[in-house]
């Protein structure tokens, strides 16, 4: 167990620094006896309601639910390996590196569809497209662009208006940001001329898709690339003043994973709320609006989904990834 989690570390190590926890609260059952330790990139408001509903059937439990960056996780677990029961994390390359490393503790019983599971460690529960998401205000009277090639001809039609004002993920600090990234830019070339696009207008780099939607609604931000829509349509204060466009000629569409890591000490409670999330009936005893879109009830044919396969591991070796960020880095940082 120490030599993998040290290998982690170990590649990891150019890229990662003492990482700290964005939040962290605890949701008791009605008898709580057994306390379930969860680390999570997603935020908190978005995930209670699935936490709740949880524990309206496990009264018998609470959970310890800490939120960190996607790329944070790695680090938190390779420093104490034995601090969570359950990863949750947007980033499926790093989950999968965790499992495929042998942190992730095998569960039976929990069967699902090829692609959407990892030889039964990592398993999605929902199917997030990213999208394009646009302050309504800074496009009155302007047409809205429904693919990348479209926001590339938007944007070079008034640089003067947009610049300073374009937003995405700095693929070098967020987990998730480097998955959609890298993903995009080896299903077309226009993610790259975007990318130079961008950075010829002072585009502004961010850790998370909460900050990148935050600018939006004050009006700071015009255009945030690759933003989960999930994130972006569940605060009703800024419904009215965003709008949010999948690109029509593809949608890279990632899986949020859950895995028991293996130094756990409640496996049985552990599985449970994995097994919770796979059967996708929370996403019917949330509200309506609820904005994590479960892979039961999303419509997989028209996204391009990011399977959980060995292929999602070559970005992540060292040499690629420092090619990959210097190509980045070259085309969106002045």
């Amino acid at each position: 167990m120490r030599s993998l989690v040290l290998l982690v570390a170990m590649i990891w190590a150019p890229f990662v620094w003492a990482a700290d926890l964005e939040d962290r609260q605890m949701f008791e059952g009605a008898a709580a006896e057994t306390t379930l330790r969860v680390i999570s990139s997603t935020d908190t408001d978005i995930f209670a309601p699935i936490l709740e509903g949880f524990l309206a059937q496990r009264p018998d439990l609470r959970i310890d639910y800490a939120v960190a960056g996607s790329a944070d996780i790695v680090t938190l677990i390779a420093d104490c390996p034995d601090c969570y029961d359950i990863a949750i994390s947007s980033a499926m390359d790093l989950q999968l590196k965790l499992a495929n490393d042998g942190l992730a503790r095998r569960l039976s019983g929990l069967e699902q569809t090829a692609g959407t599971q990892w030889r039964q460690t990592l398993f999605g529960f929902t199917l997030e497209p990213a999208t394009i998401v646009l302050n309504r205000a800074a496009f009155a009277g302007r047409p809205v662009p429904e693919t990348r090639q479209q926001l590339i001809e938007a944007v070079r039609a008034d640089p003067a208006h947009f610049r300073g004002r374009l937003g995405t993920y700095d693929v070098r600090l967020s987990g998730l940001g480097y998955l959609f990234a890298t993903q995009d830019a080896r299903t077309s070339e226009t993610y790259w001329r975007l990318m130079e696009v961008f950075g010829s207008l002072d585009a502004r780099l961010y850790c998370c898709s909460g900050d990148m939607i935050d600018d939006l609604a004050k009006g700071d931000l015009f255009v945030a690339y690759n933003v989960l829509g999930s994130y972006a349509s569940t605060r009703p204060e800024t419904r009215d003043k965003v709008a949010i466009i999948t690109p029509s000629d593809f949608a890279t569409t990632m899986m949020r994973t859950a895995l028991v890591l293996d130094a756990t000490g409640e496996e049985a409670a552990a599985t449970d709320l994995v097994a919770y999330l796979t059967q996708g009936a929370w996403a019917d005893a949330a509200q309506p609006e609820y904005p994590l879109p479960s892979i039961g009830v999303s419509d997989p044919a028209r996204l391009n989904v990011v399977s959980l396969e060995p292929g999602l591991l070559v970005y992540l070796d060292r040499l690629k990834r420092q090619i990959f960020l210097e190509a980045w880095t070259s085309a969106l940082v002045r």
